[in-house]
């Protein structure tokens, strides 16, 4: 399939150029090459304008080209004179290109990240309590405005290496027809010996898991509260590995409302955990990686999975491939 060509600028210093090998600063302008795999999904390979030697056909394929400073618009501009020597498309194929183009906008907006919130997220230790709202929370367990956490499981390391994961239809099999702490089963029987293995390996093991119930059932929190921090404490016990733990409990836009920041696929969990919850150890991004099921495929229930990942820059697995091998 052709490739896509994204430019804007570096949210940090955790990317590296695919040419040259060398990080790309922050706010630096940075061009990807966005190309779909043999799995279906989009991947992005991020380079220095310098080293992007990829034929650029017409500065119209150029995704967030309008919101570049000028100097940028015309530092591309010059990059693409030399190259942009394909034949001019008939009427039907432009707008076909347009159609084409409305459509992807009109998907992308339906889970591309709140980055305005996440630059806007303040971590205080004085905000953090032992109750969600009204709902009381298990030992080692705290909420922190929407989200919930497990800050320190019995032997968890922080790392460098970070090995992420969705819960609910990635590890644990379960059900929105039931609820409490054994309402559950492993998703796939391999997980306990490849989990074992990563943290023998030095990676932390990180869940980043959302449940809007804990917001939406007003009159019965408390046990939608228990229901998922029990099963995800029953899970860590049998699988025997520690592990940290991120509950977004907010809900999505609605009714004039921006998304919650911690809400996947925004990442406002992992930006907490990255800049509060690792003892200062910076992340791997080339040896970390996020496995989910919401990837946006035909069945799947949506798309927040991969675009967490994208958001975060991470490399992405689907539980199926990864728990298979």
């Amino acid at each position: 399939m052709p490739s896509n060509i994204v430019a804007e600028y570096a949210k940090s210093g955790r990317s590296s150029c695919k040419k040259c090998g060398k990080a790309i600063t922050a706010q630096a302008l940075r061009l990807g090459l966005v190309t779909r795999d043999a799995r279906g999904f989009d991947m992005t390979k991020w380079h220095h304008l310098d080293c992007f030697t990829e034929k650029i056909d017409s500065l119209d394929v150029i995704k967030g080209f309008d919101l570049l400073k000028d100097v940028d618009q015309e530092a591309l501009k010059k990059l693409a004179d030399g190259s942009d020597k394909s034949p001019k498309r008939g009427k039907g194929d432009k707008e076909d290109k347009i159609k084409l183009e409305e459509s992807n906008s009109k998907k992308i907006k339906l889970s591309v990240p709140n980055e305005k919130a996440e630059l806007d997220i303040v971590f205080s230790s004085s905000e953090v309590k032992d109750k969600y709202k009204d709902a009381e929370l298990k030992p080692k367990w705290k909420a922190f405005q929407t989200i919930i956490f497990l800050e320190k499981d019995d032997g968890l390391h922080d790392s460098g290496k970070i090995a992420a994961f969705d819960f609910d239809g990635c590890l644990a099999k379960t059900s929105v027809k039931r609820v409490g702490a054994d309402a559950w089963s492993l998703m796939y029987p391999t997980i306990p010996e490849k989990l074992q293995s990563l943290y023998e390996k030095g990676y932390k093991l990180v869940i980043f898991t959302n449940e809007s119930n804990i917001e939406r059932w007003k009159n019965k929190r408390q046990v939608a509260v228990d229901s998922k921090i029990g099963r995800l404490n029953s899970f860590i016990e049998q699988v025997k590995v520690p592990m940290q733990v991120f509950i977004a409990c907010g809900i999505g836009s609605s009714g004039g409302k921006a998304d919650d920041p911690y809400r996947k696929p925004n990442p406002g969990m992992w930006h907490i955990m990255e800049k509060h919850f690792n003892s200062g150890i910076p992340i791997d991004m080339d040896q970390s990686f996020y496995v989910g099921d919401a990837a946006g495929r035909p069945n799947d229930h949506s798309d927040a999975d991969i675009k967490f990942a994208q958001a975060i820059g991470l490399k992405f697995h689907v539980p199926e491939e990864y728990f298979s091998t």
